[in-house]
């Protein structure tokens, strides 16, 4: 807060009758970033999954090009009009696939949680080199199991660590996508679908 207020040329205290707290700030940061989400019409050729894509991809290297912002982004929750843009646009996209009113208004939760925790795990690893290393203990630590110790993790060492970070994040989206759009699993109780709207006439 006081770098953000000798940047403006105030004190932080200043800062306080705009915010009402250092939470509310990063929510107002956070939006402010959002707003530089490509956003692709509805009307587009592309299957809204891919459209769908697109737009949590975007979400993720807006999270990237900020590191700080994108740790802080795990834990805060913006509802300013940018956010609320993004929301609309998702639901908007699943509603296109024919997804389930109340799993769509579960399910967006976890689309954004997916690429909020994506985003703020590569940013944290590029911007501090040492967690690069940590990476290949790990991959290390998979390649030397014993098969009798441990069957599973030496069947699959390759694969664990196999892909590239794109590809894998698109799988888990798809991953997200067909368990909510799955009747049979992505049922939301009875009581919350009945708060929703009903189209007038």
């Amino acid at each position: 807060m006081r770098r953000l207020a000798a940047a403006l040329d105030t004190g932080a205290a200043s800062l306080y009758v705009y915010f009402r707290s250092t939470e509310q700030l990063y929510a107002a940061l956070l939006d402010e970033l959002i707003g530089e989400v490509a956003l692709p019409s509805l009307g587009a050729e592309l299957p809204w999954r891919d459209r769908l894509a697109t737009v949590m991809t975007s979400y993720v290297k807006v999270l990237f090009e900020f590191p700080s912002v994108a740790r802080l982004s795990v834990f805060t929750r913006p509802s300013g009009p940018n956010s609320l843009r993004l929301l609309e646009e998702l639901l908007s996209l699943l509603d296109e696939g024919g997804v389930e009113s109340g799993a769509a208004a579960w399910g967006v939760d976890l689309l954004v949680q997916y690429a909020t925790s994506t985003a703020a795990e590569h940013s944290t690893r590029n911007e501090q080199p040492g967690t690069i290393d940590d990476d290949s203990d790990v991959s290390r630590a998979i390649a030397t199991v014993s098969a009798d110790t441990h069957p599973h993790l030496s069947k699959l060492r390759d694969v664990l660590v196999a892909g590239e970070a794109q590809e894998r994040f698109r799988w888990g989206l798809e991953v997200i996508l067909s368990g909510i759009a799955d009747r049979r699993i992505a049922r939301v109780p009875r009581s919350y679908l009945s708060m929703v709207k009903r189209p007038s006439g």
